[in-house]
């Protein structure tokens, strides 16, 4: 038996303890090691793997949203300093959940429970279908100090800068901290559309498309040359005329 694994964890010393502990069992073939959910999945479009050893707080993407996010999902064992992750863990169907600091006894416990998935015949990898519409009609952003909740319905655009975005409402402008790569995945793919690096946009707000530009409210939005296609058949789509 030889199980593939990665490590996922933005804490260098915690990164380097799962690395020793991964050592130390023959059958586990560590290929990689990543300070981040993003740098996860760049890894992942290059090589896939059995199992992942992943944190749960993690800046950008926490572990949670980067495994919803993924179409196909490796065997997973979340390693956190939190617990009450716990319940929600165990709906993703995580083979167990490590609560630092780990110690070799119990890291071993939960990798003989991926040994013994495989050799039940258990499938490692689940394909996972992306539902269009996003099952909540709403988010919660971190403005500040407080959590705003944003109804989908109520966007009119999205504006990235930076590690920052500023979410364009109808009755107001929410500024977090937040890539907007990483918002996008969020997005119900059938209510926006990205048409540029800098700006994704609400179907329903858009008053105007012009050439190069869209018009929302009194607010032009540049299309930019490598989003036009997509932006095009997205209308085409969506039967907007």
């Amino acid at each position: 038996m030889n199980i593939s694994c990665l490590i996922v964890d933005d804490e260098p010393l915690a990164r380097n303890l799962l690395k020793e502990y991964a050592g130390k069992v023959s059958y586990l073939d560590l290929k990689g090691t990543c300070s981040n959910a993003l740098e996860a999945i760049e890894f992942l479009r290059q090589q896939q793997v059995d199992l992942l050893f992943l944190d749960i707080q993690m800046p950008d993407l926490t572990g949670i949203s980067f495994l919803k996010a993924l179409q196909k999902k490796p065997m997973v064992i979340f390693t956190t300093a939190y617990s009450e992750y716990a319940l929600e863990s165990y709906d993703l169907d995580v083979i167990d959940y490590l609560l630092k600091p780990i110690t070799f006894e119990r890291f071993m416990r939960a990798v003989e429970k991926v040994g013994q998935r495989i050799t039940s015949g258990q499938p490692t990898v689940v394909e996972k279908v992306i539902v269009p519409e996003s099952s909540s009609p709403f988010i919660f952003v971190k403005d500040g100090t407080k959590l705003v909740k944003v109804n989908w319905e109520d966007i009119l655009y999205i504006e990235g800068l930076k590690d920052y975005v500023t979410i364009h409402t109808r009755d107001q402008k929410i500024v977090t901290l937040q890539r907007l790569k990483v918002l996008e995945t969020q997005l119900p793919v059938d209510k926006f559309i990205r048409i540029h690096n800098s700006f994704i946009v609400a179907l329903n707000a858009i008053d105007v498309i012009y050439k190069s530009e869209v018009q929302v409210g009194k607010a032009m939005l540049p299309i930019s040359d490598s989003y036009k296609k997509a932006f095009k058949e997205f209308v085409e789509k969506n039967h907007l005329q």
